[in-house]
């Protein structure tokens, strides 16, 4: 949770700074090495949630950057999906 909280907190001092997309999202990689894109996109929700965080521009920033990289995430897992679905067939008929 302390990891989460603090990449959290990166995201919001990135949006006030008025960081926006690639900018914010590599601040807080900056701030967080080792935060991976789920656990910033998981944040960013947490961020949206916090009834204290009012700001609408901030909450649009932290929005639109948890959109992008879950999309960009499901994207990748499609890609890995169609990829082991494309091997399954060449496999067969090399056991075959």
């Amino acid at each position: 949770m302390k990891e989460k909280k603090r990449v959290y907190e990166a995201l919001v001092d990135g949006a006030m700074e008025g960081l926006v997309g690639d900018a914010l999202y590599d601040f807080v990689r900056k701030r967080c090495p080792k935060a991976s894109s789920k656990k910033i996109v998981r944040a960013s929700l947490l961020a949206l949630t916090d009834p204290h965080l009012r700001d609408r521009n901030i909450l649009d920033v932290i929005y639109a950057l948890a959109i992008k990289h879950r999309l960009d995430g499901a994207m990748v897992e499609d890609e890995q999906n169609e990829e082991a679905e494309d091997e399954k067939p060449s496999e067969a008929a090399s056991q075959g």
